[in-house]
């Protein structure tokens, strides 16, 4: 007899009984990731304004690249620090950049911007896909210590 297909909450409670918790201190391979991506558009925004980068033919406010730095330097902290509102605060920043990128690049107009769309698509949505199941992972409790000296 063919094993029956899991669906809604029964799925959902295998998934969760498979997902191992992190050891204390452990941080997943892709918070580390988002946590660098976020320090490093900080940075790079902050050393853009400084250089004097115009945006159509502007100086973007000070005032809107010392809210990104903020924004992106308490998502970079929170992410090292495992931090699970940070994590989904990232994501929320990311889902908002897929969708807007992902518009771009159905109205680009020349083949540069089809590819700088799709350059900050692929590593966007690859960085989503893989931040879910580490959120998932940041929930869990930590591992119980065990008595015998670990």
């Amino acid at each position: 007899m063919p094993e029956r297909r899991l669906r809604g909450e029964e799925r959902d409670a295998q998934i969760r009984a498979e997902l191992e918790p992190l050891a204390p201190g452990e941080r997943p391979v892709a918070v580390t990731v988002a946590a660098i991506v976020a320090a490093a558009l900080a940075v790079a925004n902050v050393v853009l304004w400084a250089a004097g980068w115009k945006v159509n033919g502007e100086t973007p406010p000070l005032i809107g690249s010392v809210a990104f730095l903020v924004v992106m330097l308490a998502a970079a902290i929170g992410m090292w620090l495992r931090l699970y509102w940070a994590v989904l605060g990232f994501q929320a920043l990311l889902a908002i950049s897929i969708v807007y990128t992902g518009l771009a690049l159905l109205v680009a107009t020349n083949v540069i911007g089809a590819v700088v769309c799709i350059a900050v698509l692929i590593p966007a949505c690859a960085l989503f896909w893989f931040l879910i199941r580490a959120m998932a992972r940041l929930q869990l409790p930590e591992r119980p210590r065990h008595e015998g000296g670990r």
